[in-house]
């Protein structure tokens, strides 16, 4: 499969890009920065240069011509600012979302944030950011592409362990490394039991494959 990456230079793009070029498939990370460009493609991935934040949905469409799923990783990232949070992490998201469908690109994964509909509870930036994921989450859960919205835990760059636990807004909120979030979404494409679901993903006790199967 061919597989868009947004936000192809973070670090859970890039830990995907590997795992799913190790398996078979044709990773292509998007990138805003053309010097990042080697690093993605040392993972096995293809870079490409465009900027959700100065593109429209025509143009990013056509830029997933032959495309057979999209995944949104992108993000302002800490210390950003709440306006960016609105640019990178709603807009940038809808945007991608919009452009896969005119595309015909219907399989669209995104990740979003644990807690991102409690965002007025969130201090001003952190409100931010969860608001525009639970913004994005909601216009996505209202396409009709064949979506996946996982909402992880607080990330952490631990090793993978390959065991998560999966569930609604209710789950206790845990930890999850930015390895098992690859992991959970490079198994996640192809599994049905994923398709128009959103859950909540923390470390836990079962694998990944089991744990995404119980979502059916």
């Amino acid at each position: 499969m061919r597989i868009v990456i947004a936000g192809g230079h973070g670090k859970i793009a890039l830990l995907l890009s590997e795992i799913l070029a190790t398996a078979g498939h044709e990773p292509i990370g998007l990138i805003r920065n053309p010097a990042h460009a080697a690093e993605v493609r040392a993972t096995g991935a293809t870079p490409l240069v465009l900027d959700l934040e100065d593109s429209d949905v025509s143009s990013t469409a056509s830029a997933l011509a032959g495309v057979d799923a999209v995944v949104f990783a992108a993000g302002a990232g800490a210390g950003s600012g709440p306006e960016r949070k609105l640019t990178v992490d709603r807009d940038g998201a809808i945007l991608l979302a919009d452009a896969a469908a005119e595309a015909g690109v219907l399989r669209f994964i995104v990740i979003s944030s644990i807690g991102a509909d409690s965002f007025a509870d969130a201090g001003d930036e952190m409100g931010a950011y969860l608001k525009a994921k639970s913004e994005a989450d909601a216009h996505i859960r209202e396409s009709d592409l064949d979506w996946t919205i996982v909402r992880p835990g607080p990330l952490t760059d631990d090793a993978a362990t390959g065991r998560v636990t999966v569930g609604d807004d209710s789950l206790e909120r845990g930890e999850i490394t930015r390895a098992d979030v690859a992991g959970v979404i490079a198994a996640a494409i192809d599994q049905p039991a994923t398709l128009r679901k959103q859950f909540v993903v923390v470390g836990g006790g079962t694998s990944i494959v089991e744990a995404l199967k119980s979502l059916a």
